[in-house]
């Protein structure tokens, strides 16, 4: 089971991946903006495993975290 979360994160990452550089590659004002988000939402998303992990929570609550932010941000991009 967590072998197929983290897979599935893979390949959703990926898409977000293709689609933030989409969205980069047009410029503008839309591009800056994503770029600080995509800088911020790492910042956060670090902060955010290594609390988790440092209380003593799982890897695996880790990435479902992940992966909901992942997921958010496909929906987001696709539209």
């Amino acid at each position: 089971h967590a072998r197929l979360m983290v897979h599935r994160l893979a390949v959703e990452m990926q898409t977000v991946m293709a689609l933030r550089m989409l969205k980069l590659a047009r410029g503008g004002a839309a591009a800056t903006t994503e770029a600080q988000r995509m800088v911020a939402e790492m910042g956060a998303a670090f902060a955010e495993a290594a609390t988790t992990l440092a209380t003593g929570g799982s890897m695996n609550k880790v990435v479902r975290r992940v992966r909901s932010r992942v997921s958010q941000n496909k929906r987001r991009l696709s539209r």
